[in-house]
């Protein structure tokens, strides 16, 4: 029996076939006749399942798509999703069975019958390690195998089509940023009257899972690692958005960043909190007290019809007029998905358009991670924000309940 989630009265089910029409109905305006999506973000969006594996997914113009999956994983992926058995292929890396060869000869022979036509493909740049964008050599055989169909990069069908959430993604969202909570309350409740003393920061993330496995969670997702903990001088460290745990102790005096993701229904729960250890001095105190102000300001500024360039220049102006511009790290969120971090808004143009986009104005129903940083490496203090949110027409709605401000543990 299949694990996919068919119940159409759950919050969170999630209309797949009607995502598949429309898609398809942007490839009729494009002229494209068969989309080949290889993107994480791409087969989660589409499949419902979580595919670790190198995978593709082949969207005809018309009828189910089909996907193409390590032949290791294939079975799993066949019972979790929404698509028939037969539509879920397996290739593996020997002769003939190879992914190029499979899905080139699927392509030619099952949904062009024999005739030329235009082939969309993803291809662009990313920022992590399992975006999934077609390789070069990918690109190439590809090219050379469907000769002489054409190759366009289409990419930007699936992103525009990802950015308005349908109900049961946000109660996805919702869910897992529960989980989350669960996660942080269980963990503060542990860390009170000393019990922090003697901790790594890995015993912290490993806490911190299994708090978060107990509420439902069946994966920490993270591009960077799992649960992010950094302490003392590693909150602080310039620019740094990125902390996997190591095993340096937590130490009195110091801060602590708690920084933890959940996984439910492939919706990832993430949220940063911040504590001092012990206790904390009154110009720790100060730093604190401007990033929990920035961060409310922030929060309170995002709603359908602004734009990043006009929330950043309001952030920014914030933080110089309260004379702690210098500490703020450029960027204040990042995009968010189904297992596969979606198109990011950030603050400058980025390479290519869909990347980062300063004047895309925000739209009811878009979500992105609120991600703010706030560094003082020559004081060894630092903290970190994200909450998913979820923009509404005059304000947004933060998904992670857990408290903002800044708490001295004793």
């Amino acid at each position: 029996m299949s694990r996919y989630l068919s119940d159409k009265s759950s919050p969170f089910y999630i209309d797949h076939p009607e995502r598949v029409k429309k898609l398809q109905a942007l490839m009729r305006e494009k002229g494209i006749d068969v989309y080949l999506g290889s993107r994480l973000r791409t087969m989660s969006w589409l499949t419902d399942v979580f595919c670790p594996w190198r995978s593709y997914i082949v969207i005809p113009k018309e009828g189910l798509p089909t996907a193409f999956i390590f032949v290791i994983d294939a079975g799993r992926v066949a019972d979790e999703t929404w698509l028939p058995e037969e539509n879920v292929l397996a290739f593996a890396p020997m002769g003939g069975m190879d992914q190029i060869s499979i899905i080139s000869n699927f392509i030619t022979e099952e949904c062009l019958k024999g005739k030329e036509g235009v082939i969309g493909v993803e291809a662009g740049m990313g920022c992590y390690l399992p975006e999934g964008n077609l390789t070069h050599y990918e690109y190439e055989r590809f090219a050379q195998e469907l000769a002489p169909c054409k190759l366009v990069n289409a990419l930007d069908l699936v992103d525009s089509l990802q950015m308005i959430k349908d109900i049961g993604t946000i109660n996805r969202f919702r869910h897992a940023s529960k989980i989350v909570d669960f996660g942080h309350e269980r963990f503060l409740k542990h860390i009170q009257n000393g019990g922090w003393k003697g901790m790594t920061e890995t015993e912290v993330a490993g806490l911190c899972g299994y708090y978060m496995r107990q509420a439902g969670s069946v994966w920490e997702w993270s591009f960077t690692g799992g649960n992010e903990i950094a302490s003392g001088y590693r909150t602080g460290i310039a620019s740094c958005a990125c902390t996997p745990p190591t095993d340096k102790k937590l130490e009195a005096g110091e801060p602590l960043m708690v920084d933890i993701h959940a996984m439910f229904k492939l919706a990832t729960g993430d949220h940063s909190h911040n504590y001092f250890l012990g206790h904390a001095t009154p110009r720790q105190l100060w730093h604190a007290k401007n990033f929990e102000d920035i961060v409310k300001e922030t929060l309170k500024t995002y709603r359908a019809g602004i734009t990043p360039s006009e929330l950043s220049n309001q952030m920014l102006e914030f933080a110089a007029k309260r004379g702690f511009a210098e500490y703020m790290v450029p960027g204040f969120e990042h995009g968010i998905g189904m297992l596969g971090d979606e198109w990011r808004i950030g603050l400058n143009d980025g390479p290519i358009e869909y990347w980062t986009n300063p004047d895309h104005v925000y739209r009811e129903n878009e979500m992105v991670i609120c991600a703010m940083q706030y560094a003082c490496p020559e004081e060894n203090i630092g903290f970190r924000y994200e909450n998913p949110i979820l923009i509404n027409k005059n304000d947004c709605e933060w998904m992670s309940k857990f408290p903002l401000e800044i708490q001295v543990i004793k």
